[in-house]
């Protein structure tokens, strides 16, 4: 007879129960010892730096509209004369200026760039083009060579400098750019990446500044969303949200910062440099990806001042797929990230600039808009808040909850009217971008992992946007290709966060909730930045 069979039932059934209550009594102690007191501790973190990002938001809100109101322009702030011809003196009282166009393989926008470059309203002796390509595609290569050899034919100066590697990106190029002997000749360098056109007039009006303000080292134009004559906005929704972002940026970041003679960073193109101010702060580095941001600052902490023309537009390309976009926020996130981790000390250091610079460089600039925007954004919208639900016993204030996040909204969308009605939608979208963004950032900060130093060129599509296409359709890319495993994971999470809450919950978290978990599996099975709309 089996051993098992000599046993009771009422044995089994009371050893289970006691299994499960000796379980439940674990769970319950370490519920109340560990996990609530944790999670106590992570809303207390969390709300501290939302409140970090709501101050310096409402801050430079009370900032940009002082300076609106006083109507204090550059061309106010700084003396400001129009370059005039001389009849004796020739155009020698033009300043020498070169201009780079640093790209690779940009198939779709090369002509534009480098057509734009060569229209600009400038002496022709006094104006150098040096088109950087670190193209490997030797078709792109050969058509670029035959761009530069037919704008050479018509009288341009024009050249177009190949390297045989790609060592440093764009930072390498730049500064391999600056070694040629006919660059000692420039007093300036304009910078344009391959989606950018400047009008003709660009030189015009930024190279005064230079002229007549010996410490001006940088001026950094506005970035202007328009392809040939359709606008690059309007393509679909993530160009829609993107531009909502990065009107909040020039319209308010850049202006306080150059304004108030504080800090703001180089935008990496549509702008010009003093080449004096470049080489006096050390040249382009490559030990980030945001060698446009490194070398600001430290031009910046070597007394050199910046102007942001706001009315200064130069046309651009958005992202207009999602993996694109993606790649370009992991650099942006990550790389500042890593040079604020480079250069803290050096900044705390440096007995050139006055406190108020440095610490508005540390906290302002760095601490709060590079780091713990990102990361309150995701942790405490995307982990803290879904987990909450499990804790009633842990409870969100409403000011940390609502207030505070509804104004830092109506901050950001109130330089782009016309898209307002999106205004939820892009709040659940940047909420889903914060996930990137947050892991960029600890990768950058922590330099963790091989993607500290990933460099991946934005893809740009160029006038191929206005010519219709058969392949525009997110169908022809296969459902594996079209998932994105990290979206979908938390978007499940927040599902069962949100289920959870309806059945069992007393916050209505959930009708936050099920519109984030949306939000994640939209852009999850990539029904975001995927199909662009033929003309």
């Amino acid at each position: 007879m089996d051993l098992v069979s000599l046993i009771p039932e009422t044995v089994f059934q009371l050893t289970r129960d006691g299994v499960v209550q000796e379980l439940g009594t674990v769970w319950q102690h370490g519920r109340e010892l560990l996990v609530v007191p944790i999670l106590k501790f992570a809303v207390c973190i969390c709300l501290t730096m939302s409140v970090m990002v709501f101050v310096e938001r409402v801050y430079i809100g009370v900032v940009i509209l002082l300076i609106q109101l006083s109507g204090r322009k550059p061309e106010k702030r700084y003396k400001w004369e129009e370059i005039k011809d001389d009849v004796e003196m020739g155009n020698s009282n033009y300043p020498m200026v070169l201009v780079q166009i640093p790209m690779y393989n940009e198939k779709e926008v090369y002509q534009l760039s480098i057509g734009a470059a060569c229209a600009l309203s400038w002496p022709s002796d006094r104006i150098i083009i040096q088109v950087l390509d670190d193209s490997t595609n030797p078709d792109i290569k050969e058509l670029v060579q035959i761009e530069c050899q037919t704008w050479a034919r018509k009288g341009i100066n024009i050249n177009c400098e190949i390297r045989s590697n790609r060592n440093g990106y764009k930072a390498g190029a730049l500064k391999e750019g600056l070694k040629h002997d006919y660059v000692e000749t420039c007093d300036f360098v304009a910078i344009f990446d391959a989606d950018f056109q400047p009008d003709p007039d660009f030189l015009r009006r930024s190279i005064p500044y230079f002229v007549h303000n010996p410490d001006i080292g940088l001026v950094q134009a506005r970035w202007k969303f328009v392809l040939l004559y359709a606008v690059n906005a309007n393509e679909c929704l993530l160009t829609r949200v993107q531009e909502m972002s990065l009107n909040y940026h020039f319209s308010v970041e850049q202006e306080v910062g150059s304004s108030t003679y504080a800090f703001f960073g180089f935008n990496g193109t549509a702008g010009v440099w003093r080449t004096a101010t470049i080489r006096e702060a050390g040249g382009w580095k490559d030990r980030t990806t945001v060698e446009d941001m490194d070398l600001a600052v430290r031009a910046s902490l070597m007394g050199w001042k910046f102007v942001y023309i706001g009315d200064l537009k130069v046309k651009s390309e958005l992202p207009s797929t999602f993996m694109a976009f993606r790649y370009q926020q992991h650099r942006w996130s990550c790389g500042p990230a890593n040079l604020f981790r480079k250069m803290v000390l050096e900044i705390i250091k440096n007995e050139t600039v006055n406190l108020w610079k440095k610490m508005y460089v540390i906290y302002s600039f760095f601490l709060v808009r590079k780091i713990v925007a990102h990361i309150v954004t995701f942790f405490f919208y995307c982990i803290v808040i879904p987990t909450c639900v499990f804790f009633p016993e842990v409870e969100l204030p409403m000011w940390g909850l609502f207030y505070m996040p509804a104004v830092i909204t109506i901050l950001n969308a109130v330089d782009t009217p016309r898209s307002i009605h999106l205004v939820i939608f892009w709040v659940l979208f940047e909420n889903v971008m914060s996930l990137h963004r947050t892991k960029g950032t600890l990768i950058g900060l922590f330099e963790a992992g091989g993607r500290v130093n990933e460099w991946v060129v934005t893809e740009k599509l160029g006038d191929a946007l206005l010519k219709p296409k058969e392949n525009n359709s997110p169908a022809t890319k296969s459902f594996r290709e079209r998932l994105h495993l990290l979206e979908l994971g938390m978007g499940t999470y927040i599902l069962v966060c949100a289920c959870y809450d309806v059945i069992f919950g007393k916050y209505w978290y959930f009708v936050y909730l099920f519109c984030e978990t949306t939000a994640f599996f939209v852009m999850g099975f990539g029904y975001i930045g995927t199909l662009i709309p033929p003309s």
